[in-house]
């Protein structure tokens, strides 16, 4: 910045003896409601004249040579040896060159460290670096990790935002690859950016209507995606005249190399001052010049005038996260694939089937089951049951549009889900029901195997395309379906759910509603008819909609239908909707009738089935009679007619062997002379 730039920082009061080098860090120890979360010098203050613990002498000595320290002093203080200085130059020796993310982990830190120090008489649980490798294997799934920074700029439309953008970067200072994340949302002040690099802080989980709540999402997703985060993030404050920016550098490749066994985050704050932006230097100058330093040495940007540019590319609020030293795969190239579509980020490996992308285009109503393992645009479209009208996600310059599986439906169906809970499941809203949507994917006639469930959590794709029946031969192919679960809970890496009595209980009925729905229409798309289930095994009424192929979904969300309650019939003793118990002997009889009445309507079914299918063969027996006797007829006349044509040439030719003998009788002797 330029030398009249202002300055802020914290006042000390000079120290009779020389003082220690100190260095900001954030504690990225989980805690309660603060979160343990404060700013702190690594020096310790042991009276109110801020004086400073000499070098050698231990705590013991210094507790009885001063008096004990207030809490206010204790406030901003960390244990001396928990954090050690920034060391911006690699040891010798130590590489931290890994660029496989599943071999990263492997390296040690700097052996010993005191552990005997406390603060406060409390004792410091410390963050191994390698905990951040650690905890981004929750995401097997390199897209899962993306979901995660797209659920963070979704829940900023609170605040705001109107878009996400996802984009590939150049690294002018290394020559390699980027990727870039941001949003125009509230952007985060100081004190939310370092909540932001915390591990376990979430404010989002008191909150209604917002996706991420473990407070882990921001770590775990980008070191997956790769080893450094640098973020830019800028926030007009309460009041829109408290306006901060700051700037934090999670870089693995940093703690790394320069062998720390505690997680430092480089971090620099700013704020508005009438038209300029000021520092806010919490401990010193000196240490804000580290600070600077060793951004500028761990990060793509060459200079403090480079990092603060980027905030000239955001407007008055925002966040622009940008993530380097991406992983690379076994083959050494980029575990990102950004030249396969100059506007997706694809996967290489395991999720890229090319049999799948050649399908893909023949059979676009399967489009999305084909292709989201390894498109990030393909996975995007439905990672939202529903996107506000006014957001937008940008996926390299173009925008995402959003998808609704149910357009790839025909024969749909519709089932209200009520969810039984056992006597050891906490129910939060005993109302909560899921509406499941199902039929056959349109290209389902092609025999595509495409199948599964989208279930979705707070408008979230959770599991895509769950494949839960799992039969032998085609029985299940082309029957998908769509329904919001928010009775079961997430896990952290919201790719799955927790396994608890109310998800498998979800899943037998799903499973129930596939096998039904199968073996009750699969007859219509070709295959050969199945057995009816019994009938005290189906799923209720539902709505049929088999005329509305044709009919489109809203992003913001599903078209109104009435619809019933999925009745439970294979666990009588579970407590009804009404609360009472299901051992009641009148109500247990009046179900039992009312099953029976199925039963009889599903076997007048049947009878009228199978009576129009008796009809529909004797008329096309009757067609095929008469077709075979027409044939006959026209086969007799022809037969006839030819025999004339045969007997008149004969005649013909009879005809014409006289006349010769007449012609030459009458000729005689003269003609021969």
């Amino acid at each position: 910045m330029d030398n009249d730039a202002k300055q802020e920082y914290l006042q000390t009061s000079t120290p009779p003896h020389p003082v220690e080098e100190t260095v900001t860090l954030i504690d990225l120890c989980s805690g309660g409601d603060d979160s343990g979360l404060v700013e702190q010098d690594v020096q310790r203050r042991y009276n109110s004249g801020g004086a400073k613990r000499p070098r050698g002498s231990s705590a013991l000595d210094m507790n009885n040579a001063k008096k004990k320290p207030t809490a206010d002093e204790l406030k901003f203080v960390l244990p001396e040896g928990f954090g050690p200085s920034i060391t911006t130059e690699a040891p010798s020796g130590r590489v931290g060159s890994c660029k496989q993310f599943w071999k990263a982990g492997d390296y040690e830190g700097a052996p010993g460290g005191n552990w005997d120090l406390s603060s406060g008489g409390f004792d410091h649980v410390r963050v191994h670096p390698k905990f951040l490798h650690s905890n981004a294997t929750s995401h097997k799934w390199a897209l899962g990790a993306f979901a995660e920074l797209l659920d963070n700029a979704l829940d900023e439309v609170a605040s705001g935002a109107t878009y996400v953008n996802v984009d590939m970067l150049e690294n002018k200072k290394e020559g390699n690859r980027m990727l870039l994340i941001e949003d125009n949302g509230g952007g985060m002040n100081p004190e939310k950016m370092r909540q932001c690099m915390s591990l376990g802080y979430s404010a989002k989980s008191k909150l209604a209507n917002t996706i991420g709540q473990y407070g882990n999402g921001f770590k775990t997703s980008t070191m997956r995606l790769g080893a450094d985060v640098i973020v830019f993030s800028r926030s007009p404050g309460k009041d829109g005249k408290s306006s901060t920016q700051s700037i934090g550098l999670l870089s693995y490749t940093f703690l790394r190399s320069t062998g720390k066994e505690d997680i430092v985050v480089p971090m620099l704050d700013y704020e508005r001052r009438d038209t300029e932006w000021s520092k806010i230097a919490r401990s010193s100058l000196s240490d804000w010049d580290k600070n600077v330093k060793t951004i500028i040495q761990w990060s793509p940007f060459s200079s403090e005038e480079d990092l603060l540019r980027q905030f000239a590319l955001m407007n008055d609020h925002g966040t622009r996260i940008i993530i380097y030293n991406l992983w690379e795969d076994d083959q050494g190239m980029l575990e990102l694939d950004f030249d396969a579509d100059p506007h997706d980020i694809q996967l290489r490996g395991v999720n890229r089937d090319e049999k799948n992308i050649k399908m893909a285009a023949q059979f676009p109503n399967s489009r999305h089951f084909l292709t989201y393992k390894h498109s990030l645009r393909s996975y995007a479209s439905i990672l939202y049951l529903r996107i506000p009208p006014s957001f937008r996600i940008i996926l390299r310059g173009s925008d995402v549009e959003h998808h609704n599986v149910v357009n790839d439906m025909m024969q749909t169906e519709q089932i209200t889900y009520r969810p039984q809970y056992g006597a050891d499941s906490y129910v939060k809203d005993s109302n909560m029901s899921a509406v499941v949507i199902l039929g056959f994917v349109k290209d389902a006639k092609h025999h595509v195997d495409v199948q599964g469930f989208n279930v979705y959590h707070k408008n979230r794709l959770i599991k895509p395309f769950w494949r839960i029946w799992n039969a032998t031969g085609s029985d299940g192919r082309g029957v998908i379906g769509v329904l919001e679960a928010n009775f079961v809970e997430p896990a952290h890496d919201k790719q799955g759910f927790e396994r608890t009595t109310v998800l498998s209980r979800l899943e037998t009925r799903l499973i129930q509603m596939q096998k039904i729905y199968w073996s009750t229409n699969c007859h219509k798309i070709g295959y050969a008819p199945r057995r009816h289930p019994k009938a005290g095994n189906d799923y209720g009424h539902t709505n049929t909609s088999p005329e509305n192929d044709h009919e489109e979904y809203s992003p913001s969300g599903f078209k109104t239908r009435a619809s019933d309650k999925f009745y439970s019939s294979s666990y009588p003793n579970h407590r009804g909707d009404n609360g009472v118990s299901g051992n009641d002997s009148s109500l247990y009889l009046q179900e039992e009738l009312r099953r029976e009445r199925e039963r009889s309507k599903a076997l007048e079914a049947e009878v009228e089935l199978a009576r129009q299918k008796i009809e529909e063969m004797s008329k096309e027996q009757e067609n095929l009679i008469a077709i075979f006797t027409e044939e006959r007829d026209r086969r007799d006349v022809e037969e006839e007619s030819l025999r004339n044509k045969l007997e008149e040439a004969s005649n013909t030719i009879e005809e014409l062997l006289n006349k010769i003998k007449m012609l030459e009788g009458s000729k005689g002797p003269s003609w021969r002379r």
